[in-house]
């Protein structure tokens, strides 16, 4: 294995990964109003999506990288469905306890996410173009490269869910809690604004 490209493709892993984006700021909104345990079915369906996209992303760079209109239209999709999701978030009232079952996002919510996210789509273009040849060539080291992502993937977004469920402790009255989740919203619209000016 190549040092030096061990190197760069955590530089390049590592911030990507935590540095705000569509699953970290939704994960901060969802632990804000449901605690890290109730987002953790979102954690597990982003895991799952992140890694199938990286996977997918790995087998098929070739073709994406040909056709950049399909690209772009997803891009605008996925803008818009976080959009949606920082609505959803920033108009929702403050819940008790026995509301949270049947408010929580899930594991199809997480999953879906990742396939209209533009910011995942790019990091794994990057990641299987620029670092591709990390573990070696052929689908083997694609896979090895999705893995060590997620390695660092995981505890990012469940750190700013986290981060999120210590904001709800402070903002634990329904007033501060309105505040709370439209600022979260707010959070999360800047984020598909930032995907379409970005694009």
């Amino acid at each position: 294995m190549d040092t030096e490209l061990l190197v760069a493709t955590l530089v390049f892993i590592i911030p990507m990964c935590f540095t705000p984006g569509p699953n970290n700021v939704l994960c901060a909104a969802h632990g804000s109003q449901h605690g890290l345990r109730g987002t953790l079915p979102l954690i597990t369906g982003m895991a799952i999506g992140w890694s199938s996209l990286g996977l997918f992303v790995g087998a098929a760079t070739v073709f994406i990288e040909e056709n950049e209109s399909f690209f772009s239209l997803l891009t605008y999709v996925g803008a818009a469905y976080i959009a949606y999701l920082a609505y959803k978030i920033a108009t929702a009232k403050p819940i008790t306890d026995e509301e949270q079952s049947s408010e929580r996002l899930g594991v199809i919510t997480g999953i879906v996410l990742q396939v209209v996210n533009g910011k995942a789509w790019i990091h794994f273009l990057v990641l299987m173009t620029a670092f591709g040849s990390l573990f070696g060539a052929g689908f083997e080291g694609k896979v090895a490269l999705v893995l060590l992502n997620l390695l660092f993937g995981l505890p990012a977004v469940t750190c700013w869910a986290a981060f999120g469920t210590l904001l709800r402790r402070a903002f634990s009255n329904p007033s501060s809690a309105r505040n709370l989740n439209r600022a979260m919203g707010l959070s999360l619209f800047a984020v598909a604004v930032w995907i379409v000016l970005s694009h």
